[in-house]
């Protein structure tokens, strides 16, 4: 049963290595955009966090703080 399975999977899957290394360095570079997202939001968050109350600050026109969001 279970060679059946495999050989039916099989069928599916080209005989050919063509294209190959064009999708290993896809997903590579796809895999070091994402750590790169993924390092700069982390580092960024407080920054962004500060910047984005003091733009809320400016809408709710909070006389108490300035409009600076930055």
């Amino acid at each position: 049963m279970l060679s059946v399975l495999m050989t039916y999977i099989r069928s599916f899957v080209p005989q050919s290595e063509q294209g190959q290394d064009l999708i290993e360095y896809a997903m590579l570079g796809g895999l070091i955009a994402l750590a790169i997202i993924g390092v700069a939001v982390a580092a960024l968050s407080g920054a962004l966090d500060t910047m984005f109350a003091g733009i809320g600050n400016c809408v709710d026109f909070d006389a108490a703080t300035g409009c600076d969001p930055f």
